[in-house]
């Protein structure tokens, strides 16, 4: 079904892989883990760069194709970096995206907090293979503020609470999926990575 140049992306997240697609279009030929009906490895880095590392070099090492891993999450300062490795289970093992954003405005309002400032970290890994000693890693941050109103249906995550400077009055949620490609954490990362690729070709 996939060449070796394929390459697989360590995720199982389909919001995650669409937005991917709109950030890479018809660039690379990409698949997830799902299509090799692999499940997600114990991500027990304590950074990002260390869990992104953990998924890149399984996916490689079980598919034998090159591997691009994301490690991203919310990061609030004043929370003392979380929800930082924890975004996706903020809220407990299986929480959904609705269950991570009530906890985190509960926070919020239980602290008598309008709004929090916050910025959403991507970390992204590349490797040729499993045993690659020479992983390109870029990343990128996206700053903004957490306010406990959600608008929007775009996105995921914490979108609808993730307003975007300069003047905080848009989510992440309301904004069309290819500005916020262009804009965020993950295209940041993303530019960058595509830098060092070419360096590498």
């Amino acid at each position: 079904m996939f060449d070796k140049t394929t390459i697989v992306l360590a995720t199982n997240n389909q919001k995650k892989r669409k937005e991917f697609a709109v950030l890479l279009g018809d660039q690379l030929s990409m698949a997830c883990m799902a299509d090799f009906q692999l499940e997600s490895p114990a991500e027990t880095g304590r950074t990002f760069v260390e869990n992104a590392l953990i998924k890149a070099q399984y996916v490689a090492d079980k598919t034998q194709r090159p591997s691009l891993a994301d490690d991203s999450g919310l990061v609030v300062p004043v929370l003392k970096g979380a929800p930082g490795l924890y975004s996706a289970r903020f809220a407990g093992p299986n929480a959904s995206d609705d269950d991570n954003n009530l906890a985190l405005i509960e926070i919020l309002q239980r602290n008598g907090w309008p709004y929090v400032d916050a910025h959403y970290h991507c970390t992204l890994v590349f490797v040729q293979h499993g045993a690659d000693p020479d992983p390109i890693i870029a990343q990128g941050r996206w700053f903004g503020r957490i306010y406990p109103q959600a608008s929007g249906q775009n996105g995921f995550g914490y979108d609808p609470l993730f307003y975007v400077g300069p003047d905080y009055k848009q989510s992440a949620g309301e904004m069309d999926p290819a500005r916020k490609a262009a804009i965020s954490h993950r295209g940041i990362a993303i530019h960058q990575l595509q830098q060092q690729l070419a360096l590498h070709a």
